[in-house]
């Protein structure tokens, strides 16, 4: 497999390397990247670019102007981690109890700091500008959308976002146009009925009778009402209910996820549950409240940005650039996306290229190999160049 590690990158990948170490061990959750934005500021500052700070809370941007006018493009990193208790015996293992790095962002802000690096050097070169995004609070909370409302996206003609991702090889690079990341939808709801004894059922409205009739119903919004060659989720993922075993439960609550890689599937579920509820809440005579919330949108790549990032990463990863692995996971990528034309790519880092799925995002063990670090800040200085060097 040929790999092209740009020479520039090659200098200091073990100052990559070893920022995403330090990060590692010093994971903080969204809205909470103090440290990890303090060590961002401090790292623009001191290569010369205009550094804002505070950006959709805890953000921080980075502004380099070429030596010639032309398009502005941003680049982004997301920098939070997730409240996990790390396992693993890494030597650069957290340091804060119950919380880590399980996905790579650490990876992510080591990437975008070492382009900023290299190109703020040859910023002469340029014609154009380029804004280095790292951001919040992307596990769940949305913080794409507090630097949107920042203002983040000002003046911005195109973004660029990538993910290390474990389910792909070293050495390669997944790029697509289209939907790439599904919705992230999120519902709870409450079921009411009558309770009773369990050795005399009438006259009761069985609220776990209805539960299990509404979760085996809800699949067949997957099976019988999206389109086999489109894909959607319904998953349930807890239910709570029930006092005793002899006692037929008078309330049971359910809670879960929705995934859909359209708009049009992604309200398309939305109706079919309530339409469902309606009709659950009749048969067996209990009252269902639905507390349905919208969560991110499907990511969406737009096909111009998505061909120059194809082309820019064959220089790279020649033979390794093709479709990434799909995922029915959720990015606030898609917010940035849905305002300017984007495109956000996969780059493979499993630790084991045999066993793909021993080491996945959000485990309590989880690592990459960092080698992929090198593969993604080569891609990016590569697009960089082949936007805006002309």
């Amino acid at each position: 497999m040929s790999i092209n590690i740009l020479p520039e990158v090659e200098k200091i990948s073990e100052k990559i390397i070893q920022t995403r170490r330090d990060i590692h061990q010093n994971p903080e959750l969204g809205f909470q990247e103090f440290r990890t934005s303090a060590l961002i500021a401090k790292r623009l500052e001191a290569i010369g670019l205009d550094v804002k700070t505070g950006v959709g809370k805890t953000g921080v941007t980075g502004t380099l102007t070429g030596g010639k006018k032309g398009p502005a493009i941003a680049f982004r990193a997301d920098m939070d981690a997730l409240p996990m208790q790390e396992t693993g015996d890494l030597s650069f293992k957290s340091q804060t109890d119950g919380v880590m790095h399980a996905c790579g962002h650490d990876g992510h802000v080591a990437i975008l700091l070492g382009v900023a690096e290299i190109l703020s050097s040859q910023k002469n070169m340029l014609s154009g500008t380029i804004k280095f995004v790292f951001q919040p609070a992307e596990e769940g909370e949305g913080g794409a959308q507090y630097m949107i409302a920042d203002g983040v996206l000002d003046g911005i003609e195109e973004m660029y976002g990538l993910h290390l991702w474990n389910y792909q090889q070293y050495g390669t690079i997944g790029v697509k146009p289209g939907a790439i990341l599904a919705s992230a939808d999120i519902f709870d709801l409450t079921i009411r009925g009558k309770g009773g004894h369990g050795a005399a059922p009438q006259g009761s409205q069985d609220t776990i009778i209805a539960a299990a009739h509404l979760i085996t119903t809800f699949q067949t919004i997957v099976s019988r009402n999206t389109n086999p060659l489109e894909s959607t989720v319904v998953s349930v993922g807890t239910i709570n209910g029930g006092h005793s075993f002899n006692i037929i439960a008078d309330e049971v609550k359910l809670t879960g996820t929705t995934r859909a890689y359209t708009e049009d599937n992604r309200l398309m579920i939305k109706q079919r549950m309530n339409e469902i509820i309606r009709g659950t809440e009749i048969t067996f005579g209990v009252i269902i409240e639905l507390n349905y919330q919208d969560g991110y949108p499907p990511t969406i790549n737009d096909d111009r940005v998505t061909d120059r990032v194809y082309k820019s990463a064959r220089k790279i990863v020649e033979e390794g650039v093709g479709l990434p692995f799909m995922s029915m996971g959720g990015e606030d990528f898609a917010y940035y996306a849905k305002k300017v034309p984007a495109c956000f790519f996969m780059v493979g880092s499993a630790p084991d290229d045999d066993n793909l799925m021993d080491v996945p995002h959000h485990c309590s063990h989880f690592n990459f190999n960092e080698n992929a670090l090198l593969i993604s800040a080569s891609a990016l200085v590569q697009i960089a160049r082949d936007r805006l060097i002309f």
